[in-house]
């Protein structure tokens, strides 16, 4: 498995079978390298969504109708960009399920909010939030926590799904903390790999991983803290 932090919470993650993007936020996204968004379309199958901020939607419709890739998202997100023309979705909600090519996503709690304001000035509310699960045939389980505080649930996450992979927001005021996240890692997960996100963007969040890499110091969990677009294979 291949995987490129691009920025926030934007991820690419490559396979033998599939080439996704989850929550691909790359116009208006300071730390995101403009000149990296062809590489990220090349080939693009799937796009995933943790909830609808724009911060996390971002791209996709644009990038949905450039590639044709399939965007999975919670059903009221997913009828939302079916009303902005994107035709290839696939809809879930907390607790489901979808079966892909070459991996499943199952959709988690996350504690969080979802909606977007539109160009009419109307908040629309768009479904839960959520964390994504990604089961594929032949690489270690990922989870990607999408923007949330801890919540002791999270140990029912780790029986039910074992994660090896773990991609967890760290940047604080709009999810948790590094601290806070760190203890999250520790008490409730086994994971063999955590990447923080969610930090380092906007100037009103955390702009460096050092306090959760503090917190996990002494983990047997190792910590990645690429910088963006950086390549690794786990």
């Amino acid at each position: 498995m291949k995987i490129q932090w691009l920025g926030h919470s934007a991820f690419h993650i490559e396979t033998a079978k599939a080439k996704i993007l989850i929550d691909p936020f790359f116009t208006g996204n300071p730390s995101f390298r403009e000149e990296g968004r062809k590489d990220a379309a090349a080939g693009l199958t799937h796009i995933l969504l943790t909830h609808g901020h724009g911060d996390h939607v971002g791209d996709t419709i644009a990038l949905a109708r450039e590639t044709g890739a399939t965007v999975v998202a919670n059903a009221d997100l997913a009828a939302w960009l079916g009303s902005k023309g994107v035709s290839a979705l696939e809809m879930g909600n907390t607790g489901g399920t979808i079966h892909l090519d070459g991996f499943s996503t199952t959709f988690v709690n996350a504690l969080h909010s979802s909606a977007q304001i539109t160009e009419d000035g109307v908040s629309h509310a768009l479904g839960s939030a959520n964390g994504l699960v990604l089961h594929f045939d032949d690489e270690p389980t990922l989870y990607h926590m999408g923007d949330t505080d801890i919540f002791s649930d999270m140990a029912l996450i780790q029986e039910l799904h074992q994660p090896e992979i773990g991609l967890v927001p760290i940047g604080d005021r709009f999810t948790m903390g590094g601290a806070v996240a760190a203890l999250a890692c520790q008490r409730y997960f086994k994971f063999g790999t955590v990447l923080p996100c969610h930090y380092g963007s906007f100037g009103i969040i955390d702009q460096t991983p050092d306090l959760f890499i503090a917190g996990m110091d002494g983990a047997k969990t190792k910590v990645e803290a690429p910088a963006v677009a950086a390549l690794l294979t786990l």
